[in-house]
């Protein structure tokens, strides 16, 4: 198999020209000062009046009509309007302005050959340059001309600058960029835009029991439970154990919904009659509007809802009047939990659901999107290779998609965009797609956008108003291997408004008190994980131009929890890695037995003999050493963000085999039904190793992060605390140091919270090579 060199897959820092150069060491003055500076001649067509009668009705149809050397852009038509307004913007990319002249046309439209009306004509050296934030520049009112210079009837009220992608007009403008593109829905579909995911909540369903039930089959003992459905989510209970007409459960059922709440709650209580036969005895229909809202653990009111029996009669389903069935519910909406739709290694929020609970934001995330390089071929148009590349970024509740740079396989965005930053220890994720939808969507087979490559950046890993510029490799596994589908050039810049803020946040818990005091099950997480993806997908495939699905799933890291064998020895090494350590420490320490080295054995016998005649000295000792080695890592601390590593995937080198299974489809393809069925078992066993294996690599690897100045904040915490340990258990006694220690230990139920200790809290912020993992 043959291994690309490593080196091609390497985190390049890059050194551009950001601001325009209005850069002051790391520090940037401009507005626009994470991206480089690109020039654009804006023409704004507002309107026209007057025009001449063109047709034999006595009206005209008019369009404008924008060219610039073997640029042209054209405003929508009019039919039969002589004062027609447009309010059009068209930019028009300096670096790839061939022309010194300008011409703005106002066109007839005919069904043969437009009528020319007239024209204006402006000399590029001529057009005035704006700088934002200047005033918007007004626009004039110009007489028309026709072919040899002469003043006709008609006037076009046009402005024209020349400015930079800072401009207000430049995210409504038409690009020439664009230029091969048609039709509106072609055309916004390659504009900027920013997208929200849906406000989800977590829907807590608590069956408790149901009275006055009139199964049909009167002789015999009913087994009833209650399926509960929201959209295409299902959920039943267990079959009650008190086989009456009063049936009782008391069991908890977890959904996932979103505002603005578009499908009821539907109850339904079901009795067995036979196997796979089931008769519905009653159903109620909920609107989630009515759910109460609850913010902690107190439980809410409960409420009796009178189900309905609907009878088929004539083929006509009707209402059947009986006395009343009754279902009993508690039925909340959990605002104090936070809906996890991200892959727990990767979330970008761990704000709760209700805003009441959120606290303050503790920085701004800055991100400049500025170029690709080197992008692979990703279809054919017209008989030749080409790629169609956008963004997509997504951190908490707000996505952002750049423009499309049109057949380029080194596209230039130069967008800039800013996030609040809640928790420090989350992830931004940078995607790059090939646009397959340019000429109305759907119209275009039904093709899928594909997938160029990813990256992510964990914030805590950034150093504080530090502009990060480097050049990062897009990698893609496919079933022949790993391949660079090119590089994405990002600025990036994590900006603290309050230290101390940020400092405060490692001590407290991860997620929001609800996980912690009802704590959810494994099995519902996942469960809840995948309706959660599945709505946001919904909703933003849904959105004017659609976010689509595949992107979303690729954004969202669906189907990651897969069983893969290459997943599994990447985490099986991560796991020697970290324990390589303590082997380390074990041969050195029978080296030392042994008398490999005399002097330091030497050496360690009369620190041994000191320890032991003065025992309080060990416990200063071993956080001194900590201190001094966390201090002496402090010069070759990481510079650069984390990044993809192939060979910590072992993405590098692994056997075909090995990757024709992990791109196997779930089910298997595999044609014996035995080998189908016990193949699917292993790799649903498998799944579940490999994540508990890559937990216990996340313990040990959070370990290793706590001296390595990974996250230099928790770093220089954990690092200041040694040295104040040091220094307090060297002026306290041992022995009172030991019994604080033991009944702190063996303290009473009642002096211990359910929330995580601050410890615990610190360690779990702290950052592993999760990140890193393709």
């Amino acid at each position: 198999m043959h291994r690309p060199p490593q080196e091609d897959f390497s985190l390049r820092e890059t050194h551009p020209h950001l601001g325009g150069g209005k850069a002051t060491g790391a520090k940037l003055t401009s507005t626009y000062d994470l991206v480089e500076q690109m020039q654009y001649l804006y023409v704004r067509v507002v309107k026209a009046k007057d025009l001449p009668a063109k047709d034999v009705t006595g009206s005209c149809d008019p369009y404008v009509e924008i060219r610039l050397g073997n640029y042209k852009g054209t405003t929508r038509h009019f039919e039969k309007k002589s004062n027609p307004e447009w309010n059009q913007v068209f930019a028009f990319s300096k670096d790839r302005i061939q022309a010194s002249v300008l011409e703005v046309t106002v066109k007839d439209k005919d069904f043969v050959k437009d009528d020319f009306m007239g024209r204006v004509l402006f000399d590029l050296n001529e057009i005035p340059k704006r700088v934002p934030p200047d005033s918007p520049l007004a626009p004039q009112w110009y007489r028309l001309e026709d072919r040899k210079g002469d003043k006709v009837r008609g006037e076009l009220m046009l402005a024209v600058w020349m400015g930079t992608q800072a401009d207000e007009a430049f995210p409504e403008a038409w690009h020439s960029d664009a230029a091969t593109v048609s039709g509106t829905d072609g055309l916004a579909n390659i504009r900027s835009k920013v997208y929200l995911s849906p406000k989800l909540w977590y829907l807590r369903v608590n069956v408790i029991e149901a009275q006055d039930l009139q199964p049909s089959d009167k002789s015999r003992f009913p087994e009833v439970f209650v399926r509960a459905i929201i959209g295409n989510q299902s959920l039943r209970t267990r079959v009650s154990m008190s086989k009456t007409i009063n049936p009782m459960w008391n069991e908890d059922l977890m959904f996932v919904t979103a505002e603005p709440f578009e499908e009821p709650l539907i109850l339904s209580v079901e009795d067995r009659v036979a196997p796979n036969k089931d008769e519905v005895l009653g159903r109620c229909a909920i609107p989630l509007q009515m759910v109460d809202r609850r913010l902690d653990h107190k439980a809410v009111n409960t409420r009796w809802f009178n189900l309905d029996k609907h009878v088929v009669v004539d083929g006509e389903k009707k209402r059947e009047v009986k006395f009343a069935s009754r279902i009993h519910t508690r039925i909340c909406l959990e605002g104090g939990y936070h809906v996890l739709d991200e892959s727990t290694h990767y979330s970008s929020d761990l704000r709760p659901t209700a805003k009441q609970l959120w606290k303050s934001s503790i920085g701004v995330l800055e991100l400049g999107i500025l170029n690709a390089q080197g992008l692979s071929p990703m279809k054919t148009k017209d008989g030749r290779a080409t790629t169609d590349a956008y963004c997509v970024a997504k951190y908490g509740q707000k996505w952002v998609r750049t423009r499309t740079i049109i057949d380029s396989f080194a596209p230039k965005w130069n967008e800039q965009y800013t996030w609040e930053v809640f928790d420090p220890c989350t992830v931004i994720t940078i995607g790059v797609f090939d646009n397959c939808h340019l000429h109305g969507g759907e119209k275009s087979g039904g093709s899928k956008d594909s997938r160029i490559g990813k990256v992510r950046i964990r914030l805590s890993t950034l150093e504080t108003d530090r502009v990060y510029t480097h050049s990062y490799p897009l990698l893609v596994l496919h079933q022949p291997g790993v391949k660079k589908m090119g590089e994405i050039h990002l600025a990036v810049r994590f900006t603290c408004s309050s230290l101390l803020n940020m400092m405060h946040m490692y001590s407290h818990p991860l997620l929001p008190k609800m996980h912690y005091l009802h704590p959810l099950t494994v099995s519902q997480l996942d469960n809840l994980r995948q309706q959660a993806t599945h709505i946001v997908s919904t909703r933003l495939s849904r959105a004017e131009p659609p976010l689509r699905k595949e992107v979303v799933d690729y954004m969202l890291d669906v189907g990651s929890h897969m069983w893969s064998m290459r997943r599994s020895k990447a985490n099986f090494f991560r796991i020697m890695g970290v324990l390589s350590g303590f082997i380390a420490v074990g041969k050195w320490f029978d080296h030392i037995c042994n008398w490999k080295n005399p002097i330091t054995t030497v050496l360690i016998h009369i620190l041994f003999l000191i320890l032991v005649l003065y025992p309080e000295l060990i416990l200063p000792t071993i956080f001194l050493y900590l201190f001094l080695i966390g201090v002496w890592h402090y010069r070759w601390r990481p510079r650069q963000p984390p990044h993809m590593d192939t060979r910590l995937s072992c993405a590098d080198n692994a056997h075909p085999d090995e990757l024709d299974e992990e791109f196997d489809t779930f089910p298997t393809s595999r044609p014996a039904d035995i080998v189908r069925m016990r193949y699917d078992r292993l790799r649903s066993i498998a799944g579940r190793i490999q994540t508990v294996v890559g937990d216990l690599a996340t313990q040990g690897e959070r370990l290793q992060s706590l001296l390595s100045w990974r996250d230099p904040r928790a770093t220089a915490l954990f690092v200041i605390f040694c040295l104040v340990a040091a220094i307090v258990l060297y002026v306290t006694p041992f022995q009172v140091v030991a019994l604080l220690a033991g009944f702190y230990v063996l303290r009473h139920p009642r002096f211990r919270h359910k929330l995580p200790s601050v410890p615990l809290n610190f360690f779990r912020r702290l950052p592993a090579r999760t990140d890193c993992m393709l």
